[in-house]
């Protein structure tokens, strides 16, 4: 992240004055002053800090006597505020989305200057978010501006995609060069044909009736060779096609699973599939489709202008007359285009998202009975995609015409002067039918390129969509020799700090140390960063700063495959996935037998309703598992998990779903579950962990106790409230002599 921008000569004049001696540190910018918009800089030595505007210098604090370092996050903007001799005052306001991490780190590194002058500047390795050039975000994780991408390097990424595939894909090229020299040869015998057996010159002698069945013949021969050579084309376009498709989605697809969980939580289900599919297939049209035709049409321009020029190049100048004036309309037009089309690419998508969250989401709508508001919202969506696409396709409509007839202005030219050349007898009509048929040739080109915009537009945004997920750098990955281990089960959590915006952390300075076999118990209020922790632990994210160490080995490196593949989880929210039950259970481990997938069923209490079900472990449980109840939903996840047989469990408020007497099944094939292998477990219901051998409590994302139940009842901090809030919240006995009883049982069953 750059933290020492350059000043304009006029600040810059004024903080050499101002810091005499002093050293420069940092340099950044700050745009608000006054409620207005403005391009100020702040410049901090190691002394001071200057604030600079237009080539004066508005405040300077002392960093040495100053502390409370903070930013305070307003509507769309921040404030950058210092305490001096007791009062915090605001030293400068910016734009929040663009410079709030950058002042994060200039927090840091003022609390180290104010505590120590004599340093180093920090750095920071997090990238720049936002264009250099045009000011917009870059999308996520990558150095790619949608708005000043290089066009050309979208094409030479697409030549480097087809790898493999060239051989196939050059026929139609080939088929290509057939039809370019065709389209000449067929006008030379046609007028061939007119001027000497049709209509020849008055003293010349007509052709026989066999010479001319002897051209018609070849003009036939000609059609049925282009013709078998099109079916060839379109065969060979078709199959090269589809392993183009075929070998982009699986590339697409297989670059999804490999990136980390925020990246793929930033974007829809919609729109991912969007791009897997639709614009995977507007790449393919453009590669076996408009490629080819683009060859053509530029061959058969470059070539019948050389003929032209030739026969006659009046004629020839003649064609380019409104050509000038048609480049001008048709670039134009090529910009208004691509924006159009980005436009209704961002529509389009905003439609499958909407699709997408209803029919996930098609419970709640139904149970609050949302169902004509939902309709309506997508009419709405539907109605402004809709209107987008027919603005385009007005434009475009509107636009072809008028152009159309402007490079047609050529051919009157040329049929007027042709046509008085004829009267006086210096031109043949073959002849003349000949250079119209070239003139054609020469149009086409120039009349195929007022689609051309609409085309490219729409490819080089369909491309520009798939190689944002192709670049894209998971947050998470591995080193380049990680190791495979095999897991024990320690697990030493060492003074992590961790937020999902590096600026605002959600754990702090967090630690424990957990031996190979204990049950942890994570408690705390909604917030805290119970779901955080372990997801570090499972590193679905990395953490900021600190470590996590496993069997006294860096999880960053150690291979994420080894490190899952000996991780079993079961969440709060259960996913089952469209199929059998069998297929379900044995998801972690696709080579169970029936034998193993049976057994782990009867170990989470599941075997006996799956025996219930008409089709048994063959029942199709439907997308989501929304065909059984949420506690069969919950004991058919254990039993993924239990046929797993993980070395470290998960437990993430894993019998949320489940009734008491259910529970207390659940609860009894968790001790087994549970034996020889580490375990955390998350759970509101505190009764859940009576089993943990010591709870670590979470406030605020610190760490506030860690001990076992008996200790943390007698400290009576958070967890002995947590623990009384519960019990208030049951069966309460009314008397005061009923709940000191009721809080010995509780304690008591759960020493």
């Amino acid at each position: 992240m750059k933290l020492m921008y350059e000043l304009p000569d006029a600040d810059k004049r004024v903080l050499e004055t101002a810091s005499s001696g002093e050293r420069l540190m940092y340099c950044i910018p700050y745009n608000i002053e006054s409620d207005r918009f403005v391009k100020g800089f702040l410049a901090i030595t190691d002394k001071r800090i200057y604030k600079l505007l237009n080539g004066e210098l508005l405040l300077t604090v002392n960093i040495e006597d100053s502390d409370d370092f903070r930013v305070e996050v307003m509507y769309g903007s921040c404030g950058f505020y210092v305490r001096t001799e007791g009062v915090s005052r605001l030293v400068c306001q910016f734009i929040s989305g663009r410079n709030l991490a950058r002042y994060s780190v200039i927090i840091r590194a003022c609390e180290i200057l104010a505590e120590e002058h004599d340093t180093d500047p920090i750095t920071n390795d997090l990238p720049e978010r936002f264009c250099p050039k045009c000011g917009r975000p870059y999308v996520n994780n990558t150095t790619i501006c949608p708005y000043c991408m290089d066009k050309m390097e979208v094409y030479r990424k697409m030549f480097a995609m087809t790898k493999g595939l060239r051989l196939m894909m050059c026929f139609p090229f080939i088929v290509a060069i057939f039809s370019v020299v065709f389209s000449f040869v067929v006008p030379w015998i046609e007028a061939k044909a007119v001027n000497e057996y049709l209509e020849p010159l008055s003293g010349t002698e007509r052709g026989t009736m066999a010479g001319f069945i002897l051209i018609v013949c070849a003009i036939v021969s000609i059609d049925l060779f282009q013709r078998a050579l099109g079916v060839i084309q379109s065969r060979f376009s078709s199959i090269s096609g589809n392993k183009f498709i075929m070998m982009m989605k699986n590339i697409l697809y297989e670059k999804l699973e490999s990136l980390s969980l925020s990246s793929l939580q930033r974007r829809s289900t919609g729109d991912l599939m969007g791009r897997v599919n639709n614009d995977t297939a507007v790449m393919q049209d453009f590669v076996t489709n408009q490629l080819p035709n683009i060859f053509v049409q530029g061959i058969s321009f470059i070539v019948a202008m050389i003929v032209m020029l030739i026969i006659n190049p009046l004629m020839c100048f003649f064609i380019f007359v409104p050509v000038p004036f048609s480049v001008f309309l048709i670039k134009k037009f090529w910009s208004t285009m691509d924006m159009k089309n980005r436009r209704g690419w961002n529509l389009e998508s905003k439609v499958n998202r909407q699709l997408q969250d209803i029919f996930s989401g098609i419970r709640v709508v139904k149970s609050f009975g949302q169902e004509k508001r939902e309709v309506e919202r997508f009419r709405q969506s539907s109605m402004k995609s809709a209107k987008q696409t027919e603005k385009n396709e007005m434009l475009f409509d509107t636009f072809f015409p008028i152009v159309t007839f402007a490079i047609r202005l050529g051919s009157y030219l040329i049929l007027l002067y042709g046509n008085i050349l004829l009267f006086k007898g210096e031109m043949q009509l073959g002849t003349l039918h000949q250079i119209n048929a070239y003139a054609n040739i020469v149009y086409s080109p120039l009349v195929w390129m007022t689609s051309v915009p609409r085309n490219i537009s729409r490819f080089l945004t369909s491309a520009s969509k798939v190689f944002e997920i192709l670049e894209e750098t998971p947050e998470v990955g591995d080193i380049n020799l990680p190791i495979d281990i095999q897991i024990e089960g320690e697990i030493n959590v060492k003074n992590i700090t961790f937020g999902y915006e590096s600026y605002n952390p959600v754990l702090s300075n967090v630690s424990v140390d957990i031996k190979p076999g204990e049950m942890i118990g994570i408690v705390g209020h909604s917030g805290s960063g119970k779901t955080t922790l372990i997801n570090l632990i499972m590193r679905l994210y990395d953490v900021n700063t600190g470590a996590i160490e496993i069997d006294g080995v860096n999880i960053k490196d150690i291979s994420q495959a080894a490190l899952r593949s000996q991780m079993g989880v079961v969440l709060q929210e259960t996913f089952l996935f469209a199929g059998t039950i069998r297929d379900n259970i044995a998801y972690a481990c696709p080579s169970a037998t029936d034998e193993m997938v049976i057994e782990a069923a009867k170990t989470a209490n599941a075997h006996d309703f799956i025996m219930d079900l008409p089709q048994g472990y063959n029942t199709m449980v439907g997308a989501s598992g929304f065909s059984l109840s949420g506690g069969e939903r919950q004991r058919i996840a254990i039993a993924r998990a239990i046929i797993h047989n993980p070395k470290i469990l998960i437990l993430d408020e894993a019998t949320a779903a489940l009734d008491t007497e259910t529970e207390k099944l659940i609860q009894d094939a968790l001790k087994k579950l549970v034996r020889n292998r580490t375990t955390l477990a998350i759970a509101h219901r505190l009764s859940t962990l009576r089993n943990a051998d010591k709870l670590l409590v979470l406030d605020h994302g610190k760490v506030s106790e860690f001990g076992t139940h008996s200790e943390l009842l007698e400290n009576k901090g958070i967890y002995y409230k947590l623990v009384m809030a519960q019990q208030k919240m049951g069966a309460m006995p009314k008397a005061e002599g009923e709940k000191q009883k009721a809080t010995k049982r509780f304690a008591a069953a759960n020493e």
